[in-house]
Formats: C-alpha cells, sequence, structure tokens
C-alpha cells in the first residue's frame, strides 16, 4: 500500500500515543504498518551502553503483544566496537541478521536468525533512549523507502519509550515506598507497645472482642475512663482489619477549636474564609481507604454531631466552601470516657448518633480492674523510657515497690502509670526505682459509730448535715472534683455548697 510521508507518521502516531501500556501501542503501530512496510515484528529495547546489556522491554507480533523484561548482554567485540564508535548510526540495517541475532533479540524463534532486520535508535532532545527493533518478513529486503518512513517514527516512540522508563522507575520508587511504610509501622509498633500488654490477662475479653469486630467495617465505640487505652485499642482494631494498609488517622475532638472543626473534619476550598490561601483535605479525606479514630467524641458540639452523623450515613462530606460532594471509604472508631446517655438526656448528644456509632462498643475495663497487667505494664514503661531517655543500663525496681504499685488504685490509669515510671527514672537514673509519692488504695471509711450526745432520733436536716460531714470527711474536705465530696454524693458542687449553707455544714476557711 502506497502512502505518503505525512499520513503516514499521523496514522502511525496516533497508534503509538493510543495507549498508555507500551507492548499495546506498539502492536497497535505493527497493525498499521506492516500493511506499508513488509515488518512481522517489533520490540522496543533498552540499551546500557556502559554494561554492554541490552534490556527487551515489549514484543509486538502480528498475533500477539506483550511487555517483558529480557536482559541480553552484547558479546565483547560488539561491546567494544559499540562504545569505540558512539554514538552508532542513527539507522542499523541487518541482512541477515546472523550473529547479530543475541545482541538484538533473544527471545526470537531460531529461525528468524536468517530474517531482515532494521534498528532505529530512537533520540529525544538530544538524549539516547533506546532502539525500536523492526524485523521484516523473510522474503522480503529492506528498502529506502521503508527506512525513510521508520524514521518518521524516531520521535513517537522516543516519547512513548521515556514515559515508560519513568513510569516503571516511579513502580520501583512506589514498590520501596511501600516496604519502608510497613517497616517504619513494624517499628513504631515496637516502639510504642502496640503489642497491647495484658492482651491475654486483664484485656482478654476486650482483645477477643477486638478480633471478632476487626474484619468488618461496622463502626466501633470505645468507652473507658481517661486513660486506659482506648487509642491503643483502637489502632489494634485498624491493625488487624483488611484496611491495615490504609492510613489510621487520629483525631482529638476536644482539642479541636469550635470555629475550626468543619475545616479540620472535613477539609476546605481555596478562599472559603479568611487565611483559606489553598485547596486543604480534612480528616476524613485523608482517612480515605482507611480508619478514622474520632477520640473523646463526647467534646464535638452538636453541629459538628449532624455533619458526622452523615457520613456515617452515606459516607459522603462536602468541605467547606465546596459544592462538590466527595465519597469517602473509611471505617469510624469513636471513643470518649462520658457517659453518652447522660449527655443525651441532657440535650448535649444526638441520640441517632449514639445509635449509629454503639453498633459494637467495647468497654475498656481501669487498671485497678486488671491489677494482674501492672507487672508487666512496668516493664514495659521502663524499657520504653529508658531507651528514650538515652539511660544504658536499664533499673529495677526498688524491693516491695511493686506491691506498693499494685496496691495503689491508679485514678489516672494507664497513662498515670507511665508516667510514674517516668518520673521515678528522671529522679533516680542509675538507682532501683521507688515511688515514695504513690499512695493505696482507697480504704473504706470507718463504720459509723453513735454518739451519746446526739438525739436518739434525728430529723432530716441533721441526718443530711451528717452526711455530708462525713463525705467532707473522707474527701479531706475537697468539695468538687475529684473524689470530692460533691462526687461521692453525686451531687453538683454548686447545689452542695448551698445545702452545706442551709444546714450550717462548714466548709473552705470556714471549717479551718
Amino acid at each position: 500500500m502506497d502512502v505518503d510521508e505525512k499520513t503516514f507518521f499521523k496514522e502511525a502516531t496516533l497508534r503509538i500515543c493510543g495507549s498508555l501500556e507500551i507492548e499495546k501501542a506498539l502492536w497497535n503501530c505493527l497493525q498499521y504498518v506492516k500493511d506499508i512496510i513488509p515488518a512481522c515484528r517489533m520490540s522496543l529495547n533498552l540499551l546500557d551502553i556502559n554494561l554492554g546489556l541490552i534490556e527487551t522491554i515489549a514484543i509486538a507480533t502480528h498475533d500477539i503483544s506483550e511487555a517483558v523484561s529480557i536482559k541480553t548482554p552484547v558479546s565483547p567485540e560488539t561491546h567494544k566496537r559499540m562504545v569505540k564508535h558512539w554514538p552508532l548510526a542513527h539507522v542499523r540495517i541487518f541482512s541477515p541478521m546472523g550473529n547479530y541475532q543475541s545482541a538484538l533479540e533473544n527471545t526470537m524463534p531460531s529461525e528468524m536468525i536468517h530474517h531482515h532486520c532494521v534498528v532505529l535508535d530512537l533520540w529525544l532532545e538530544g538524549k539516547f533512549i533506546g532502539m525500536l527493533t523492526v524485523i521484516f518478513n523473510p522474503e522480503n529486503t529492506p528498502l529506502q523507502h521503508h527506512i525513510d518512513l521508520l524514521s518518521l517514527l524516531n520521535e513517537p516512540f522516543a516519547i512513548a519509550l521515556s514515559n515508560c522508563v519513568r513510569y516503571r522507575k516511579l513502580q520501583d520508587y512506589k514498590d520501596i515506598l511501600s516496604e519502608e511504610k510497613q517497616y517504619l509501622r513494624e517499628e513504631l509498633r515496637r516502639l510504642s507497645g502496640e503489642d497491647i500488654i495484658g492482651a491475654d490477662f486483664g484485656l482478654k475479653q476486650v482483645m477477643y472482642m477486638v478480633r471478632q469486630v476487626a474484619s468488618l467495617d461496622s463502626p466501633v465505640l470505645l468507652l473507658g475512663e481517661t486513660g486506659s487505652g482506648k487509642e491503643v485499642i483502637a489502632s489494634a482494631i485498624h491493625s488487624m482489619s483488611s484496611r491495615s494498609e490504609g492510613a489510621f488517622i487520629r483525631v482529638n475532638c476536644g482539642a479541636i477549636p469550635e470555629t475550626l472543626i468543619d475545616s479540620e473534619l472535613f477539609g476546605h476550598e481555596k478562599g472559603a474564609f479568611t487565611g483559606a490561601l489553598s485547596q486543604r483535605r480534612g480528616h476524613f479525606e485523608r482517612a480515605h481507604k482507611g480508619t478514622i479514630f474520632l477520640d473523646e467524641i463526647g467534646e464535638l458540639p452538636l453541629e459538628a454531631q449532624v455533619r458526622i452523623l452523615r457520613v456515617l450515613q452515606e459516607k459522603e462530606i462536602e468541605r467547606v466552601g465546596g459544592s462538590e460532594t466527595i465519597h469517602v471509604d473509611i471505617r469510624v472508631i469513636a471513643a470518649t470516657h462520658r457517659d453518652l446517655e447522660r449527655m443525651i438526656k441532657q440535650g448535649r448528644f444526638r441520640e441517632d448518633l449514639f445509635f449509629r456509632l454503639k453498633v459494637f462498643p467495647i468497654i475498656i475495663p481501669p487498671l485497678r480492674d486488671r491489677i494482674t497487667d501492672i507487672p508487666a505494664l512496668v516493664q514495659h514503661f521502663i524499657h520504653k523510657k529508658a531507651a528514650e531517655m538515652k539511660i544504658g543500663e536499664v533499673p529495677s525496681l526498688a524491693p516491695g515497690e511493686i506491691h506498693k504499685l499494685i496496691a495503689y488504685d491508679w485514678p489516672g490509669n494507664v497513662r498515670e502509670l507511665e508516667n510514674a515510671v517516668e518520673r521515678s527514672l528522671i529522679l533516680n537514673r542509675s538507682e532501683p526505682l521507688t515511688f515514695p509519692d504513690i499512695g493505696t488504695k482507697n480504704e473504706p471509711p470507718p463504720a459509723a459509730t453513735i454518739d451519746p450526745a446526739e438525739p436518739a432520733f434525728l430529723n432530716l436536716d441533721q441526718v443530711m448535715a451528717q452526711h455530708i460531714k462525713k463525705a467532707l470527711a473522707i474527701a479531706e474536705g475537697k468539695v468538687e472534683g475529684k473524689n470530692g465530696a460533691a462526687e461521692l454524693l453525686a451531687i453538683n458542687p454548686r447545689t452542695l455548697r448551698h445545702r452545706m449553707r442551709k444546714l450550717g455544714v462548714p466548709f473552705g476557711r470556714k471549717s479551718d
């Protein structure tokens, strides 16, 4: 078929650029070229002139196309000749290929050794990219007209081959980054102790529930006191799930200013508000294909709760200042130390959001209810903090100290224990660790004794006054706060003070 150079270049280039897969682009080109040039096979090759190595990366025949990676070293004699005469002639013709077969086409059937071959060096912006090898039909010989037409394809094939090489490098970098990411994740897990101390003892039931729900995408609600390890359990659920390769985004809902909640959670568009100088993805968008951990979700205002409910139901978000609906594939784990059911009655937490989150609640027991874990936790924190503080020889506990730690009620839970170990390491360094500031469990109040001076029958105000005095005695005069009289009596501190004034019960400086 006769064709002018302009039409040939246009049609061949359209086929070369018609696919991102280099082997498919090569095959499409061959299907067009074979009706004009008697070619039966094409291949694209990379050449390392320094090593004398040819790598065939794509092959196309009339019937098949495939991406390969076949590396063939050229003979020492050929390599010397290539180095001496580099750069080689732009177009080289082998009629027939003869001894050049091993250097050019290691993948060819042996009978093609007698075929004629044209090798076109591909150059782009003065840089050698690779080679296009065209094998002719056995009965045909390359003509000058064929050479002229093939030479027109230098730039299209050079661009395609260059893009292919860059893509391969990106894939290599991606594989390296993936391996590094996995290594760093394992290191972080090892350093942060995410193997979960107590998984076989105090947290055995919790870990059973974690294993039950981890493989699913159901929302999980973690309930427990502050410092009991809710974030560690959330991380364990993510690590055991099918989303473990995705992101694990931690969000402390209580630490976000109310004016920035929407921007932090859902992102914003450029110019959405003063200071929005560029587009920004929010936490939900960053957690796509992974897990988002909403810690202290009870701290969120009602307006934000409504929008989170939509994410849970529809799996869709909109950035602040944007109109595009963005689909997010996420798993939500929420945690709180608050009584959400009481907050619902007080109108401070949405009931529909509560039931949407409470698909699978897990209650994490406080440290005082799993004292069997304390020895292992202490040893873990000693090694962890000693490494962080670069203490050469890891110190041991002083005699009797472990019993003191077990006897203490740990109102701050695991976090308080970790801080106590760090404080002891700072104070003792190379000495055996002691905990002089750690008390013991609160002893139960002594049994009430009847004062002979008291009347045999007390009216209601007198009974209330005595009960308040006993609560103050147990709380060591403290009215509000942790372990205060108001907490013991389950009453608002302001209401308690009002009743104490009414009943004449002294408090504060008056009680001194």
